[in-house]
């Protein structure tokens, strides 16, 4: 049960269903609101799995071979997070049949598909609350929740007093998974849709399960499954307990992320950072696992990343410049690759802006160019890391890659003013007289001694192998 093969060569895009795009305007619900509407934290705007089918090519040529799905079982809200059914996708987003296609469609292209677990808490539409609500201290569900008192009033302003909600909510009771009943259930839930496609799990707010043989007992389910699924935790400080034969392949690596917008908007020098990188590579997790941890800029959860960095997409570029360059499964956001702005949920939850694609092809392509070469080079996927350079006060740093003979070497000004950068060229592998290129622009560098010299603009990289 060791961690998939594939996640180390993964390139996720990140999908919030009811937004990326619409296939089937006859699966809408009767409130939908135009698309691109002003979102807020109720409003659907219709996108669904026959959107995503259709979109499939759109992905493939950014170079996106994993997708991440946020929840898509039955539920009363566009976010999906207080599921009703999970054996069922919701009506709004398709049927099985939809699922099955987008399975079929994706595989066929070499796309994995995650999907996201909401086990700790359910919506009050949940068919063990429902009886519990209409049967009280006689339902045989009773203690599949936390129930403080009777009566269980699970309506009505107010937070949660007579059972356990997440985070108080009424509408989010949480489950009592030491419960045998609830346990079996959830394993059932987690087997069945690996056996119909998924190629692995998104787990929301796990810690909240605390519990190790309960997250064990999952992760010998779905790997008896498929050995090759991918258990990805959703931790947000980096705990290293979680991840590990009995816990997760990875997590969702906030730190890398808060790290590098620090380092963007002056919150944390140079060698800060490596500093902070070098903890998340060699010190925090073992090996295998720091390989599978899941990269992301932005996220559901999150402010976009342009708007966390002032709207300057040189920023942005040099974020992915050293995001795509470092172990782990990067992930893009969607939306992001064009520019989407916005604040926490629910400005984060955009509608993609298709009508507008063809105008925002300078991030896209960018950002596609560094897909290409990571994809392309096997070092920036499994090599090593090395530390080369990290200047206080400068904003300057930079570091290799290295996979048996084959070198990568990533420098990079994170400043706003153009600095030359000089390389000891004779630690990563180079000597004198050799031409370096910039895979990036192509632009070319002789080696003199033991050093490489650089001029970098403000707010920029490079990617530098050998000619």
């Amino acid at each position: 049960m060791a961690v998939p093969y594939w996640v180390e060569d993964a390139i996720f895009y990140q999908i919030f269903p009811d937004r990326f795009a619409n296939g089937d305007p006859n699966n809408d619900p009767p409130n939908v609101q135009p698309w691109g509407s002003v979102p807020d934290i109720h409003n659907f705007q219709g996108g669904d799995l026959r959107g995503v089918i259709e979109k499939l090519d759109y992905l493939l040529d950014l170079g996106i071979n994993a997708i991440y799905f946020t929840p898509i079982f039955e539920a009363s809200s566009s976010h999906r997070y207080n599921t009703y059914d999970y054996f069922k996708i919701d009506s709004k987003l398709g049927d099985m049949r939809d699922f099955r296609a987008l399975i079929d469609a994706a595989h066929q292209n070499g796309i994995r598909v995650v999907l996201d677990g909401v086990f700790n808490h359910v919506g009050r539409g949940f068919f063990a609350f429902a009886d519990l609500l209409d049967n009280q201290e006689y339902s045989p569900y009773r203690d599949w929740f936390h129930v403080k008192k009777f009566p269980v009033e699970g309506y009505g302003p107010g937070d949660a007093t007579s059972y356990i909600g997440w985070w108080n909510y009424k509408s989010l009771p949480k489950l009592n998974t030491s419960n045998p009943q609830v346990r079996a259930y959830i394993m059932k839930v987690a087997r069945y849709w690996i056996e119909q496609g998924a190629d692995g799990w998104r787990l929301d707010v796990p810690n909240e399960i605390d519990d190790d043989g309960f997250w064990a007992e999952f992760r010998s389910t779905v790997k008896t499954a498929n050995p090759e699924a991918y258990i990805l935790g959703e931790i947000w400080d980096g705990d290293p307990r979680w991840v590990g034969k009995r816990h997760f392949d990875g997590l969702m690596n906030y730190p890398l992320r808060e790290a590098l917008v620090g380092l963007l908007n002056g919150k944390l020098d140079a060698n800060g950072l490596i500093e902070k990188l070098e903890t998340l590579l060699h010190k925090k997790y073992p090996p295998e696992n720091v390989y599978a941890m899941y990269n992301p800029l932005g996220s559901h959860d999150t402010e976009r990343i342009l708007t966390m960095l002032n709207g300057d997409q040189n920023k942005l570029k040099l974020a992915w410049l050293i995001q795509m360059a470092l172990p782990g499964a990067p992930a893009v956001y969607y939306g992001d690759e064009l520019g989407l702005e916005g604040g926490k949920d629910p400005e984060c939850r955009k509608a993609f802006p298709w009508e507008s694609l063809e105008q925002k092809t300078d991030l896209r392509n960018y950002l596609r160019s560094l897909i290409h070469w990571r994809k392309r080079l096997l070092m920036l996927r499994r090599g090593s890391y090395q530390r080369v350079l990290a200047e206080d006060g400068r904003g300057c740093l930079a570091f290799a890659r290295s996979l048996g003979e084959q070198r990568l070497a990533v420098a990079v000004n994170a400043s706003s003013t153009r600095r030359q950068v000089r390389l000891n060229a004779k630690k990563i592998g180079w000597r004198d007289g050799l031409i370096i290129t910039d895979l990036l622009t192509s632009e070319q560098y002789i080696v003199s001694g033991d050093w490489l010299n650089l001029i970098l603009p403000p707010w920029s990289g490079v990617w530098l192998t050998l000619a």
